[in-house]
């Protein structure tokens, strides 16, 4: 019930498009950030506010993405030498331009978590065409129980099929809300929670080109 909690308070504190626009101010504070090791921090900052806020995160999803990537960097060998498993040679230029890519998309799929609703309305029919990319992306995060190591890519498979069939997706939906306690607007509180994550996220990018320099 504590998850539920926390879904119900994010979806009656924040309305959508503050939070859409809340998700843009922050995406280019991890996009310009040089620094990996900063970057892992936002990560975590993300993914520790969809926590607060009830998102469900498939963990296992995320740890794949991350390491897929890494692996298929690695296949172009860049730097110093680390180790050799027969013909694949981990090299460390490659692997820090792994870890790097890899936390990067990771961040951004964290941020989406916190930033994109099912009620996000984004004007044309392009704009109706993202949001719902988004919201169905979200799904696939939330389903935490349909995806096991065992069966993977059936499970993935059998997922979008799902989703494909619209007559499924409340179905699939891990936390329904009723639309009563989904605020189209954003509280008072809801700025000022808003702003504070906003500059939260800026502060590795300022203290990488302020600080220092």
């Amino acid at each position: 019930m504590k998850l539920l909690s926390r879904q119900a308070y994010y979806n009656t504190l924040f309305g959508a498009t503050s939070l859409f626009i809340m998700g843009l101010l922050c995406m280019p504070a991890l996009l310009f950030n040089p620094s990996t090791e900063w970057r892992i921090v936002q990560f975590l900052f993300f993914w520790f506010l969809c926590w607060v806020f009830g998102k469900k995160n498939n963990p296992l999803i995320t740890i794949t993405v991350i390491f897929f990537i890494v692996i298929f960097n690695l296949i172009a060998p860049y730097g110093r030498v680390l180790y050799s498993i027969g013909v694949l040679k981990i090299t460390q230029g490659a692997l820090e331009i792994g870890i790097h890519r890899a936390i990067t998309l990771a961040g951004l799929v964290m941020l989406s978590r916190l930033s994109i609703r099912g009620d996000l309305k984004i004007p044309g029919s392009f704009g109706s065409l993202v949001a719902d990319s988004l919201h169905y992306f979200n799904i696939i995060m939330e389903s935490k129980k349909r995806i096991t190591i065992n069966n993977f890519i059936a499970d993935i498979d059998q997922l979008l099929i799902d989703i494909s069939n619209k007559g499924k997706t409340e179905e699939i939906s891990v936390i329904p809300v009723p639309a009563a306690v989904v605020s189209s607007q954003t509280k008072p509180g809801g700025f000022l929670i808003l702003s504070v994550i906003v500059i939260l996220s800026w502060l590795p990018w300022v203290y990488n080109f302020v600080l220092i320099n």
